[in-house]
């Protein structure tokens, strides 16, 4: 177990590190630059800025530079926003973003969950084609429209919520529900899926056959099973979901993570781009770890070995 988590949190080191660097040059490869606009700036001004900022040094100097910020954790400055460092605005955005993807989150597992059972309990009787016309709109359906059409039957027309911001419990519904709704149907559809192959299994039968009833049969035998695939999906999907959602946050004006790193592109802020990048990979390596170790929680069966045996 011990050598297991040394050699996985190795890889990561070394992904992370493939990461930052291929983030960096990909950076400095993008024509134009921070201090690119549409007026023309004075080339003494110029040359000051990047005599502060350290762009005047040479590439491979910038590189080692970058490299001992990601490790101390000293992301930089902002180029846009004079007062705030890289790590002022992850600190800033991300409880925002976090507590807007744990909602959302939960709303997905729940409800794709549960969409998911019912469906497969009831295989080809309307409760099933239901679930799954649910689970299609919810795949097919951008986001942004999803958000649009909550803005406007929810908020301007019944008044129910309001429209945009972020203040208090209640502007957080609307964005909550529009991100969940395309990993709700991704997990639903993958239960289904799922279930439907575990009940058809003899244990369940031999399980049914001992006189247990079909909650205790679903609840202590088939969903546990059924959900190992789900877990895999969650990896990316928390990484993915708390580190922020451009087009949600956009579109709900909400101050989180997404919004700074779709601001930064757009401002040709290379510090903040290449810093939530990274963050972002971090977040999802270790996601991908705990996800393996879930594993053997999940299933007992698995066992995690340098064998490569289960």
């Amino acid at each position: 177990m011990i050598r297991y988590l040394g050699k996985r949190i190795l890889f990561m080191t070394i992904s992370l590190f493939l990461i930052v660097t291929a983030t960096f040059f990909i950076m400095k490869a993008v024509p134009g630059g921070p201090f690119t606009s549409e007026k023309n700036v004075p080339d003494e001004i110029k040359a000051a800025l990047e005599a502060k900022y350290g762009l005047d040094k040479p590439v491979h100097q910038q590189y080692i530079d970058y490299l001992k910020g990601v490790i101390t954790w000293d992301l930089g400055p902002s180029f846009t926003e004079k007062s705030s460092t890289v790590n002022d605005m992850i600190n800033r955005g991300f409880p925002v973003s976090a507590h807007l993807g744990l909602q959302a989150l939960a709303i997905a597992l729940f409800g794709g969950i549960t969409l998911g059972v019912v469906a497969a309990l009831k295989h080809n009787k309307w409760q099933d084609y239901s679930a799954m016309v649910i689970a299609v709109l919810g795949l097919s359906v951008p986001g942004f429209i999803l958000a649009s059409f909550y803005q406007y039957f929810f908020a301007i027309k019944w008044g129910l919520f309001p429209i945009a911001k972020w203040e208090s419990f209640e502007y957080t519904v609307l964005p909550s529900f529009a991100l969940a709704a395309l990993p709700l149907a991704f997990i639903a559809r993958l239960t289904r899926s799922n279930m439907l192959e575990v009940l058809s299994q003899d244990y369940i039968k031999t399980a049914k056959a001992k006189g247990l009833s079909t909650f205790t049969t679903t609840v202590k035998h088939a969903i546990r099973n059924a959900l190992l695939p789900v877990i895999t999906y969650l990896g990316p999907l928390i990484a993915n979901i708390l580190t922020g959602a451009f087009v949600i946050e956009r579109i709900f004006g909400i101050p989180g993570l997404g919004r700074e790193f779709v601001l930064s592109i757009t401002n040709r802020d290379y510090t903040v781009i290449m810093g939530t990048t990274v963050f972002y990979s971090i977040f999802l390596v270790v996601m991908i770890l705990l996800v393996d170790v879930a594993y053997t929680l999940i299933d007992p069966r698995i066992k995690l070995a340098d064998t490569g045996k289960e």
